[in-house]
């Protein structure tokens, strides 16, 4: 692995950098540095997925799932009020999930651009 990119792999918590490590191996430093470059821009925090699930209590429902790509669920929580307050108080236990299955969507689509492009 690059040299270069352990502090930023390092600022990711364990589950995470052990889920690129597999992905970046077969990369070139170049290749590394720009995965990611590319990555660290698009992944979301677990944090911010927790501060917009909680806005869902009090402004609108469904951000969580809007920031994450899924529109369809976003738009389905927005119109029934995050289905009645249920899916949202679901979401407050679910949230490092939802942020681990996008950032994961957004490591191997990543990969996939890098590899087509060089």
């Amino acid at each position: 692995m690059n040299a270069n990119i352990l502090p930023l792999v390092a600022s990711l918590d364990l589950a995470e950098a052990n889920g690129l490590t597999p992905l970046l191996k077969g990369m070139s430093n170049e290749q590394q540095k720009q995965f990611m470059s590319i990555y660290m821009s698009k992944r979301r925090e677990p944090v911010l997925i927790l501060v917009c699930t909680l806005a869902g209590f009090v402004c609108f429902a469904g951000l969580q799932r809007f920031i994450t790509d899924r529109i369809g669920l976003g738009l389905l929580y927005f119109f029934t009020g995050g289905f009645l307050f249920i899916g949202t108080i679901i979401d407050l236990f679910r949230y490092r999930k939802i942020a681990q299955g996008y950032n994961d969507k957004v490591a191997r689509e990543t990969a996939q651009i890098i590899s087509n492009f060089n």
